[in-house]
């Protein structure tokens, strides 16, 4: 007889839940869902689940956490949980945890990755290259090659992924700068890079400027039209972070009209976009001369590895029993009308 019941449901894994049962045990009840609405599915299963373990496919509101008439805690199998009502869950007195410990390392080196193709032309020469090997065969195809050493990347938020991107960056020879007024005064010293004290004066130095920052009311939207205009007119943005923090329309028309280089984006505020979204139109049969040249997406892949997505699930799942098993809690990101008992780290 199974002691817990667990569910998720946008499983963003093709087997049934391998590593889940593994890690939770043979007393544990999985529910395995790979849906985006909370109507599709059945109502018991909401009801009677001891646990939740959520992907970023699941909007879990208000309404979701309504139906959970047994749930002990929800727990983000990863980092980001804006989709995630915190407070009507802290009403409930139900923890939301995430798991920012895997992806770290995939994700600064996406990052870097979109840095690199951008001033090493890659992914232009080898389209340049598809269609004729020998008109293709020019150096000179590529838009925005440069030298990276000497110039200065800025990083926005200064966390474990920032932190990661920072010292990567460093490696290349880049100045490194930061701004993050959430962490504590001399991080940028551990690390050994430049602290600046606000958004304008990081965009106004930064060739490059890399965002790891999550999505708050505070980072909504933060570049848009006007942070758009204090960037360097030769500058790149890159995000492997959250997709709302960028105005994709100002995005778009700051790339047409030169105010910056050039855009690597991983992340969209909606996944995947609209066939009428701005991003659609502009890669719809490549015939947008933005598309490769100066704006590079890649599909909320950054993260993504065999290691990661593996670490991901168990280290989830293991939070979640945690909870269950011993009322210990780890990562927390909400506060719960409840006393609890924190987890050794």
């Amino acid at each position: 007889m199974s002691s817990y019941r667990l569910l998720t449901p946008d499983a963003q894994y093709p087997d049934d839940a391998l590593i889940e049962r593994e890690t939770a045990g043979t007393d544990v009840h999985w529910s395995i869902y790979r849906e985006r609405q909370p109507d599709a599915v059945p109502a018991e299963e909401w009801a009677r689940a001891d646990a939740l373990v959520v992907w970023h496919e699941m909007p879990v509101g208000a309404d979701v956490i309504e139906r959970l008439d047994r749930c002990k805690v929800i727990v983000r199998a990863g980092v980001g949980f804006d989709h995630i009502d915190l407070e009507a869950a802290a009403a409930r007195g139900i923890p939301v945890c995430n798991t920012p410990d895997y992806g770290t390392s995939e994700v600064a080196d996406h990052a870097i990755a979109m840095m690199l193709n951008f001033k090493r032309g890659l992914s232009t020469y080898h389209r340049e290259l598809m269609t004729s090997p020998q008109q293709g065969f020019d150096h000179a195809r590529a838009p925005l090659t440069g030298r990276l050493r000497g110039r200065t990347l800025g990083i926005v938020g200064m966390g474990r992924i920032g932190t990661a991107t920072a010292l990567r960056a460093k490696a290349f020879g880049l100045n490194v700068v930061g701004y993050d007024p959430h962490v504590s005064r001399g991080t940028e010293i551990a690390i050994g890079i430049a602290r600046v004290e606000s958004l304008e004066e990081l965009l106004a130095q930064s060739d490059i400027v890399s965002l790891h920052c999550p999505l708050t009311d505070e980072t909504r939207g933060m570049i848009n039209a006007t942070t758009l205009r204090q960037m360097k007119p030769g500058a790149i943005v890159i995000n492997t972070a959250r997709g709302a923090i960028v105005d994709i329309p100002d995005l778009l028309e700051a790339l047409r009209g030169e105010v910056i280089a050039g855009a690597g984006l991983d992340v969209l505020p909606v996944e995947p976009p609209a066939p009428d979204d701005p991003i659609s139109l502009a890669y719809a049969g490549q015939a947008d001369p933005l598309t490769g040249e100066r704006l590079l997406l890649s599909p909320h892949a950054a993260w993504s590895s065999p290691e990661s997505v593996a670490d991901a699930r168990r280290l989830a799942v293991e939070t979640a029993m945690l909870r269950l098993r011993e009322g210990r809690i780890r990562n927390l990101v909400n506060q719960p009308r409840e006393r609890m008992v924190p987890a050794a780290e």
